[in-house]
Protein backbone atom coordinates (compact mmCIF):
# COMPACT_ATOMS: atom_id res chain seq x y z
CA UNK A 1 0.00 0.00 0.00
CA UNK A 2 1.08 3.78 -0.43
CA UNK A 3 2.73 4.43 2.23
CA UNK A 4 1.83 7.96 2.06
CA UNK A 5 -1.56 6.82 3.54
CA UNK A 6 -1.67 3.41 4.47
CA UNK A 7 1.20 2.86 7.44
CA UNK A 8 -0.85 0.40 9.19
CA UNK A 9 -1.86 1.44 13.01
CA UNK A 10 -1.60 -0.61 15.56
CA UNK A 11 -5.18 -0.20 17.53
CA UNK A 12 -6.10 -2.06 20.43
CA UNK A 13 -9.26 -3.83 20.52
CA UNK A 14 -11.10 -5.31 23.13
CA UNK A 15 -11.34 -8.95 23.27
CA UNK A 16 -14.18 -10.00 20.85
CA UNK A 17 -16.15 -13.29 20.36
CA UNK A 18 -15.01 -15.15 17.09
CA UNK A 19 -16.19 -13.96 13.97
CA UNK A 20 -18.23 -16.11 11.11
CA UNK A 21 -16.25 -15.66 7.37
CA UNK A 22 -18.66 -15.70 4.66
CA UNK A 23 -18.44 -19.31 3.14
CA UNK A 24 -16.13 -20.12 0.62
CA UNK A 25 -18.99 -20.40 -2.22
CA UNK A 26 -20.44 -17.09 -1.60
CA UNK A 27 -17.14 -15.60 -1.55
CA UNK A 28 -16.20 -16.86 -5.12
CA UNK A 29 -20.05 -16.17 -6.04
CA UNK A 30 -19.44 -12.57 -5.20
CA UNK A 31 -16.33 -12.53 -7.87
CA UNK A 32 -17.39 -14.86 -10.74
CA UNK A 33 -20.76 -12.27 -10.58
CA UNK A 34 -18.63 -9.34 -10.74
CA UNK A 35 -16.06 -10.34 -13.39
CA UNK A 36 -19.01 -11.48 -15.90
CA UNK A 37 -20.77 -7.88 -15.83
CA UNK A 38 -17.75 -5.64 -15.72
CA UNK A 39 -18.25 -4.80 -19.51
CA UNK A 40 -21.46 -3.11 -18.43
CA UNK A 41 -20.00 -1.61 -15.36
CA UNK A 42 -16.85 -0.04 -17.76
CA UNK A 43 -19.43 1.47 -20.34
CA UNK A 44 -21.57 2.82 -17.53
CA UNK A 45 -18.39 4.31 -15.97
CA UNK A 46 -17.02 5.93 -18.87
CA UNK A 47 -20.05 7.43 -19.80
CA UNK A 48 -20.54 9.21 -15.98
CA UNK A 49 -16.90 10.31 -16.55
CA UNK A 50 -17.11 11.44 -19.50
CA UNK A 51 -20.47 13.93 -18.19
CA UNK A 52 -19.99 14.91 -14.86
CA UNK A 53 -22.22 17.66 -12.97
CA UNK A 54 -21.86 19.74 -10.29
CA UNK A 55 -23.35 20.16 -6.74
CA UNK A 56 -27.52 19.53 -6.93
CA UNK A 57 -27.06 19.60 -10.42
CA UNK A 58 -26.58 15.90 -10.96
CA UNK A 59 -30.34 15.38 -12.96
CA UNK A 60 -28.27 13.48 -15.75
CA UNK A 61 -26.41 11.41 -13.62
CA UNK A 62 -29.21 10.95 -10.98
CA UNK A 63 -31.23 9.66 -13.93
CA UNK A 64 -28.85 7.13 -15.47
CA UNK A 65 -28.40 5.59 -12.13
CA UNK A 66 -32.29 5.88 -10.78
CA UNK A 67 -32.82 3.68 -14.72
CA UNK A 68 -30.18 0.99 -14.03
CA UNK A 69 -31.68 0.21 -10.37
CA UNK A 70 -34.97 -0.06 -11.54
CA UNK A 71 -33.67 -2.08 -14.33
CA UNK A 72 -32.51 -4.25 -11.36
CA UNK A 73 -35.65 -4.73 -9.68
CA UNK A 74 -35.43 -1.75 -6.91
CA UNK A 75 -38.26 0.79 -6.25
CA UNK A 76 -36.80 3.95 -7.04
CA UNK A 77 -37.42 7.47 -5.51
CA UNK A 78 -36.02 10.58 -7.30
CA UNK A 79 -35.27 14.40 -6.52
CA UNK A 80 -34.48 13.19 -2.84
CA UNK A 81 -32.48 16.10 -0.99
CA UNK A 82 -32.92 17.93 -4.72
CA UNK A 83 -31.71 15.27 -6.56
CA UNK A 84 -30.83 12.53 -4.73
CA UNK A 85 -31.93 8.95 -5.25
CA UNK A 86 -32.80 5.90 -2.63
CA UNK A 87 -33.58 2.84 -4.34
CA UNK A 88 -34.73 0.25 -1.88
CA UNK A 89 -35.03 -3.05 -2.13
CA UNK A 90 -36.97 -5.99 -0.10
CA UNK A 91 -35.57 -9.49 0.62
CA UNK A 92 -37.55 -10.90 3.62
CA UNK A 93 -37.37 -10.12 7.67
CA UNK A 94 -33.53 -9.09 8.17
CA UNK A 95 -31.61 -6.08 8.79
CA UNK A 96 -31.48 -3.21 7.15
CA UNK A 97 -28.35 -1.85 4.89
CA UNK A 98 -27.57 1.39 3.44
CA UNK A 99 -24.60 2.02 1.01
CA UNK A 100 -23.99 5.52 -0.44
CA UNK A 101 -22.31 6.53 -3.68
CA UNK A 102 -22.04 10.10 -4.37
CA UNK A 103 -23.16 11.90 -7.53
CA UNK A 104 -21.47 15.06 -8.11
CA UNK A 105 -18.15 15.95 -9.61
CA UNK A 106 -15.77 19.06 -9.31
CA UNK A 107 -15.58 22.53 -10.64
CA UNK A 108 -12.46 21.35 -12.38
CA UNK A 109 -10.73 20.90 -15.25
CA UNK A 110 -9.18 17.14 -16.48
CA UNK A 111 -6.14 17.30 -17.69
CA UNK A 112 -5.88 13.11 -17.52
CA UNK A 113 -5.65 13.09 -21.38
CA UNK A 114 -7.59 9.45 -21.14
CA UNK A 115 -10.14 9.11 -24.18
CA UNK A 116 -12.93 9.40 -22.08
CA UNK A 117 -11.71 12.38 -20.62
CA UNK A 118 -14.87 15.16 -19.33
CA UNK A 119 -15.00 17.83 -21.40
CA UNK A 120 -18.33 18.78 -19.81
CA UNK A 121 -18.80 22.69 -18.52
CA UNK A 122 -21.37 24.15 -15.70
CA UNK A 123 -22.64 27.35 -14.45
CA UNK A 124 -22.60 28.23 -10.97
CA UNK A 125 -23.00 31.40 -9.34
CA UNK A 126 -22.96 33.09 -12.59
CA UNK A 127 -19.13 31.43 -13.76
CA UNK A 128 -18.67 28.91 -16.10
CA UNK A 129 -16.32 26.08 -15.33
CA UNK A 130 -15.13 22.85 -16.41
CA UNK A 131 -16.30 19.82 -14.35
CA UNK A 132 -14.72 16.61 -13.80
CA UNK A 133 -14.66 13.73 -11.47
CA UNK A 134 -11.29 14.00 -10.38
CA UNK A 135 -12.37 12.77 -6.80
CA UNK A 136 -13.21 9.14 -8.05
CA UNK A 137 -17.03 9.45 -7.22
CA UNK A 138 -17.30 7.64 -11.10
CA UNK A 139 -15.57 4.73 -9.70
CA UNK A 140 -17.83 4.83 -6.69
CA UNK A 141 -21.16 4.63 -8.51
CA UNK A 142 -19.98 2.16 -11.04
CA UNK A 143 -19.17 -0.29 -7.36
CA UNK A 144 -22.05 0.74 -6.21
CA UNK A 145 -24.21 -0.54 -9.00
CA UNK A 146 -21.74 -3.25 -9.17
CA UNK A 147 -22.71 -4.14 -5.67
CA UNK A 148 -26.80 -3.92 -5.86
CA UNK A 149 -26.75 -6.12 -9.34
CA UNK A 150 -24.23 -8.87 -7.16
CA UNK A 151 -26.74 -8.76 -4.43
CA UNK A 152 -29.86 -9.27 -6.30
CA UNK A 153 -28.53 -11.57 -8.07
CA UNK A 154 -27.23 -12.90 -5.04
CA UNK A 155 -30.78 -12.70 -3.29
CA UNK A 156 -31.68 -16.95 -2.08
CA UNK A 157 -28.29 -16.38 -0.10
CA UNK A 158 -29.91 -13.51 2.23
CA UNK A 159 -32.81 -11.84 4.09
CA UNK A 160 -33.09 -8.00 4.51
CA UNK A 161 -33.93 -4.23 3.18
CA UNK A 162 -31.37 -2.81 1.01
CA UNK A 163 -31.01 1.09 0.48
CA UNK A 164 -29.04 1.82 -1.63
CA UNK A 165 -28.79 6.10 -2.20
CA UNK A 166 -27.13 8.52 -4.61
CA UNK A 167 -26.29 11.20 -2.25
CA UNK A 168 -25.74 15.05 -4.42
CA UNK A 169 -23.46 17.39 -3.61
CA UNK A 170 -21.18 15.45 -1.38
CA UNK A 171 -17.88 18.28 -2.56
CA UNK A 172 -19.89 21.07 -0.93
CA UNK A 173 -20.74 19.00 2.04
CA UNK A 174 -24.31 19.92 1.90
CA UNK A 175 -26.08 16.81 -0.08
CA UNK A 176 -26.27 14.24 3.01
CA UNK A 177 -28.11 16.97 5.35
CA UNK A 178 -30.56 17.80 2.44
CA UNK A 179 -31.37 14.13 2.01
CA UNK A 180 -32.00 13.50 5.76
CA UNK A 181 -34.45 16.95 5.65
CA UNK A 182 -36.12 15.33 2.94
CA UNK A 183 -36.94 12.60 4.91
CA UNK A 184 -34.48 10.24 3.75
CA UNK A 185 -35.38 8.18 7.30
CA UNK A 186 -38.47 8.88 7.82
CA UNK A 187 -39.80 8.11 4.55
CA UNK A 188 -37.90 5.35 3.89
CA UNK A 189 -36.79 2.45 6.45
CA UNK A 190 -33.55 3.84 8.25
CA UNK A 191 -30.77 1.36 8.37
CA UNK A 192 -29.66 -1.11 11.25
CA UNK A 193 -25.58 -0.34 9.05
CA UNK A 194 -24.81 1.99 6.54
CA UNK A 195 -21.27 1.67 4.52
CA UNK A 196 -19.52 4.13 2.23
CA UNK A 197 -16.31 3.41 0.52
CA UNK A 198 -13.87 6.32 -1.22
CA UNK A 199 -11.48 5.53 -4.32
CA UNK A 200 -8.20 6.68 -3.22
CA UNK A 201 -3.93 6.77 -4.63
CA UNK A 202 -3.69 3.26 -3.28
CA UNK A 203 -2.31 0.19 -5.19
CA UNK A 204 -5.44 -1.49 -6.92
CA UNK A 205 -6.85 -4.65 -5.44
CA UNK A 206 -6.10 -3.46 -2.09
CA UNK A 207 -8.67 -2.01 1.03
CA UNK A 208 -7.96 0.39 3.86
CA UNK A 209 -9.98 1.02 6.88
CA UNK A 210 -9.95 1.70 10.28
CA UNK A 211 -11.37 2.27 13.61
CA UNK A 212 -12.67 5.66 14.98
CA UNK A 213 -12.34 8.98 13.26
CA UNK A 214 -11.54 8.37 9.44
CA UNK A 215 -11.82 11.52 8.20
CA UNK A 216 -11.83 15.58 9.12
CA UNK A 217 -14.53 17.82 10.94
CA UNK A 218 -14.39 20.78 8.32
CA UNK A 219 -15.32 24.63 8.84
CA UNK A 220 -14.62 27.48 6.66
CA UNK A 221 -13.42 30.76 7.32
CA UNK A 222 -14.31 33.98 5.79
CA UNK A 223 -13.33 37.19 7.37
CA UNK A 224 -13.45 40.88 6.30
CA UNK A 225 -11.11 43.32 7.72
CA UNK A 226 -11.66 46.69 7.44
CA UNK A 227 -9.53 49.82 7.34
CA UNK A 228 -9.40 53.27 5.41
CA UNK A 229 -8.27 54.16 1.82
CA UNK A 230 -5.76 55.82 0.30
CA UNK A 231 -2.44 56.38 -1.52
CA UNK A 232 0.06 53.83 -1.91
CA UNK A 233 2.65 56.50 -0.62
CA UNK A 234 1.40 57.72 2.62
CA UNK A 235 0.59 54.79 4.79
CA UNK A 236 -0.01 57.00 7.44
CA UNK A 237 -2.96 58.60 5.86
CA UNK A 238 -4.72 55.31 5.90
CA UNK A 239 -5.22 52.59 7.55
CA UNK A 240 -4.13 49.22 5.65
CA UNK A 241 -6.14 46.19 6.06
CA UNK A 242 -3.45 44.05 3.74
CA UNK A 243 -1.14 44.56 6.84
CA UNK A 244 -3.55 43.64 9.07
CA UNK A 245 -4.57 40.61 7.09
CA UNK A 246 -1.09 39.28 6.48
CA UNK A 247 -0.44 39.51 10.19
CA UNK A 248 -3.34 37.51 10.83
CA UNK A 249 -2.30 34.90 8.39
CA UNK A 250 0.89 34.33 10.27
CA UNK A 251 -0.31 34.09 13.62
CA UNK A 252 -3.15 32.57 13.36
CA UNK A 253 -0.49 28.97 12.48
CA UNK A 254 0.45 29.45 16.56
CA UNK A 255 -2.93 28.70 17.67
CA UNK A 256 -1.80 25.62 15.88
CA UNK A 257 1.80 24.96 16.61
CA UNK A 258 1.39 26.84 20.19
CA UNK A 259 -1.98 26.09 21.81
CA UNK A 260 -3.28 22.71 20.39
CA UNK A 261 -2.28 19.25 21.53
CA UNK A 262 0.71 18.09 19.09
CA UNK A 263 -0.37 14.68 19.30
CA UNK A 264 -3.86 15.88 17.94
CA UNK A 265 -4.59 16.69 14.05
CA UNK A 266 -5.50 20.29 13.24
CA UNK A 267 -5.19 22.52 10.43
CA UNK A 268 -5.77 26.41 9.53
CA UNK A 269 -4.84 26.96 5.85
CA UNK A 270 -5.80 30.32 4.55
CA UNK A 271 -6.47 29.43 0.65
CA UNK A 272 -7.98 33.17 -0.89
CA UNK A 273 -6.93 37.07 0.26
CA UNK A 274 -9.36 39.26 -2.11
CA UNK A 275 -8.30 43.18 -1.82
CA UNK A 276 -7.22 46.00 -3.54
CA UNK A 277 -7.17 46.66 -7.41
CA UNK A 278 -3.58 48.07 -8.30
CA UNK A 279 -0.59 48.37 -6.54
CA UNK A 280 -0.05 52.03 -4.74
CA UNK A 281 -3.66 51.88 -3.85
CA UNK A 282 -4.25 50.81 -0.05
CA UNK A 283 -8.00 49.40 -0.51
CA UNK A 284 -10.67 49.86 2.67
CA UNK A 285 -11.24 46.29 3.51
CA UNK A 286 -9.85 42.58 2.70
CA UNK A 287 -11.45 39.36 2.79
CA UNK A 288 -9.42 36.69 3.57
CA UNK A 289 -11.29 32.97 3.48
CA UNK A 290 -9.63 29.83 4.63
CA UNK A 291 -10.79 26.31 5.65
CA UNK A 292 -10.50 24.59 9.38
CA UNK A 293 -10.01 20.83 9.61
CA UNK A 294 -9.45 18.67 12.98
CA UNK A 295 -10.48 14.92 14.49
CA UNK A 296 -11.82 15.80 17.87
CA UNK A 297 -14.45 18.11 18.60
CA UNK A 298 -12.39 19.73 21.60
CA UNK A 299 -9.44 20.20 18.92
CA UNK A 300 -12.06 21.82 16.43
CA UNK A 301 -13.51 24.19 19.31
CA UNK A 302 -9.95 25.53 20.21
CA UNK A 303 -9.54 26.31 16.82
CA UNK A 304 -12.42 28.24 16.01
CA UNK A 305 -11.68 30.32 19.46
CA UNK A 306 -8.27 31.12 18.09
CA UNK A 307 -9.26 31.98 14.85
CA UNK A 308 -11.85 34.44 15.98
CA UNK A 309 -9.70 35.66 18.84
CA UNK A 310 -6.90 36.63 16.48
CA UNK A 311 -8.34 37.48 13.26
CA UNK A 312 -10.10 40.38 16.48
CA UNK A 313 -6.19 40.89 18.29
CA UNK A 314 -4.70 41.65 14.56
CA UNK A 315 -7.33 44.46 14.27
CA UNK A 316 -7.23 45.82 17.02
CA UNK A 317 -3.52 46.19 17.21
CA UNK A 318 -3.90 48.47 13.93
CA UNK A 319 -6.69 50.66 15.56
CA UNK A 320 -9.05 49.37 13.06
CA UNK A 321 -12.86 48.24 13.59
CA UNK A 322 -13.67 45.02 14.23
CA UNK A 323 -13.25 42.31 11.88
CA UNK A 324 -16.60 40.73 10.29
CA UNK A 325 -15.82 37.05 11.14
CA UNK A 326 -18.04 33.91 9.91
CA UNK A 327 -17.00 30.44 11.15
CA UNK A 328 -19.26 28.37 8.53
CA UNK A 329 -19.68 24.84 9.91
CA UNK A 330 -19.30 22.05 7.37
CA UNK A 331 -18.48 18.54 7.85
CA UNK A 332 -18.41 16.59 11.02
CA UNK A 333 -15.41 13.69 10.99
CA UNK A 334 -16.54 10.62 9.97
CA UNK A 335 -16.15 7.72 13.09
CA UNK A 336 -16.64 4.21 12.10
CA UNK A 337 -17.89 1.89 14.46
CA UNK A 338 -15.73 -0.39 16.00
CA UNK A 339 -17.65 -3.43 16.54
CA UNK A 340 -18.66 -3.14 12.50
CA UNK A 341 -15.11 -2.22 11.34
CA UNK A 342 -13.93 -5.46 13.48
CA UNK A 343 -16.82 -7.76 12.12
CA UNK A 344 -16.08 -6.30 8.17
CA UNK A 345 -12.23 -6.72 8.53
CA UNK A 346 -12.21 -10.54 8.89
CA UNK A 347 -14.17 -10.52 5.34
CA UNK A 348 -11.88 -8.40 3.83
CA UNK A 349 -8.77 -9.79 4.61
CA UNK A 350 -10.17 -12.95 3.89
CA UNK A 351 -11.15 -12.04 0.62
CA UNK A 352 -8.25 -10.21 -0.63
CA UNK A 353 -5.29 -11.52 1.75
CA UNK A 354 -3.79 -10.32 4.37
CA UNK A 355 -1.59 -7.82 2.99
CA UNK A 356 -4.37 -6.16 1.03
CA UNK A 357 -6.37 -5.40 3.61
CA UNK A 358 -5.06 -3.33 5.90
CA UNK A 359 -5.37 -0.53 8.64
CA UNK A 360 -4.65 3.13 7.57
CA UNK A 361 -4.34 6.27 9.29
CA UNK A 362 -7.93 9.16 8.83
CA UNK A 363 -7.94 11.50 5.72
CA UNK A 364 -7.72 15.23 6.35
CA UNK A 365 -9.94 15.53 4.16
CA UNK A 366 -14.03 15.89 5.25
CA UNK A 367 -16.62 13.47 3.96
CA UNK A 368 -20.67 14.24 4.79
CA UNK A 369 -21.67 10.65 4.88
CA UNK A 370 -21.13 11.31 8.86
CA UNK A 371 -24.41 13.16 8.74
CA UNK A 372 -25.92 9.57 8.60
CA UNK A 373 -23.66 8.11 11.09
CA UNK A 374 -24.64 11.23 13.60
CA UNK A 375 -28.14 10.64 13.20
CA UNK A 376 -27.13 6.86 14.55
CA UNK A 377 -26.42 4.31 12.31
CA UNK A 378 -23.60 2.00 13.20
CA UNK A 379 -21.70 2.62 9.93
CA UNK A 380 -18.55 1.85 7.95
CA UNK A 381 -15.92 3.99 5.36
CA UNK A 382 -13.47 2.49 3.72
CA UNK A 383 -11.11 3.02 0.78
CA UNK A 384 -10.17 1.21 -2.11
CA UNK A 385 -7.28 1.49 -4.31
CA UNK A 386 -6.87 2.90 -8.08
CA UNK A 387 -3.69 2.70 -9.46
CA UNK A 388 -1.41 0.25 -10.99
CA UNK A 389 1.00 -1.04 -8.06
CA UNK A 390 3.86 -0.26 -10.17
CA UNK A 391 3.21 2.92 -10.44
CA UNK A 392 2.89 3.46 -6.53
CA UNK A 393 5.80 1.37 -5.99
CA UNK A 394 7.43 4.21 -8.09
CA UNK A 395 6.21 6.87 -6.18
CA UNK A 396 7.38 5.77 -2.65
CA UNK A 397 10.96 5.07 -4.09
CA UNK A 398 13.12 8.22 -3.39
CA UNK A 399 12.78 10.75 -5.99
CA UNK A 400 10.17 8.75 -7.66
CA UNK A 401 7.60 10.06 -9.98
CA UNK A 402 4.93 11.00 -7.46
CA UNK A 403 1.52 10.00 -8.47
CA UNK A 404 -1.94 12.03 -8.89
CA UNK A 405 -4.03 13.08 -5.40
CA UNK A 406 -7.68 13.36 -5.26
CA UNK A 407 -8.34 16.48 -6.37
CA UNK A 408 -5.71 16.61 -9.14
CA UNK A 409 -6.39 17.63 -12.98
CA UNK A 410 -4.33 14.99 -13.44
CA UNK A 411 -6.30 12.03 -11.17
CA UNK A 412 -6.60 8.73 -13.73
CA UNK A 413 -8.05 5.50 -11.84
CA UNK A 414 -7.18 2.48 -13.44
CA UNK A 415 -10.65 1.15 -14.15
CA UNK A 416 -10.16 -2.63 -13.88
CA UNK A 417 -9.80 -3.84 -11.49
CA UNK A 418 -10.59 -0.99 -9.11
CA UNK A 419 -14.13 -0.97 -9.60
CA UNK A 420 -14.24 -4.91 -9.69
CA UNK A 421 -12.27 -4.19 -6.08
CA UNK A 422 -15.15 -1.62 -5.20
CA UNK A 423 -17.85 -3.98 -6.20
CA UNK A 424 -16.36 -7.31 -4.25
CA UNK A 425 -15.25 -5.36 -1.77
CA UNK A 426 -18.99 -3.57 -0.68
CA UNK A 427 -20.74 -6.76 -1.49
CA UNK A 428 -18.81 -8.97 0.99
CA UNK A 429 -19.21 -6.31 3.57
CA UNK A 430 -23.09 -6.19 2.94
CA UNK A 431 -23.05 -9.73 2.65
CA UNK A 432 -21.50 -10.26 6.15
CA UNK A 433 -24.62 -7.88 8.39
CA UNK A 434 -27.30 -9.29 6.22
CA UNK A 435 -29.52 -12.32 7.48
CA UNK A 436 -28.41 -15.57 5.87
Amino acid sequence: MNKLVAAVLAVALPALPALAQLPAPLKLDVTTRVDAMYPWLDTVYKDLHAHPEIAFQEVRTAGKLAAEMRKLGFTVTEKVGKTGIVAVFKNGAGPTVLVRTELDGLPMEEKSGLPYASRAKATSDGRESFVSHSCGHDIHMAGWLGTARTLVELKSRWKGTLVFIGQPAEETVSGAKAMLADGLFTRFPKPDYAFALHSWPLAHGTVGYNTGAVSSNSDAIEIVFKGRGGHGSAPDKSLDPIMIAARFVVDVQAVVSREKDPKEFGVVTIGAIQGGTVGNIIPDSVQVRGTIRSYSPAVRAKLLDGVRRVAKASAAMAGAPAPEVQLIEGGAAIVNSDALVVKTEAVFKDAFGAANAQRMPAMTASEDFSQFVNAGVPSMFFFTGIYDPKVVAEAEREGGKPIAFNHSPFYAPVPEPSIKTAAQAMSLAVLNVLGR
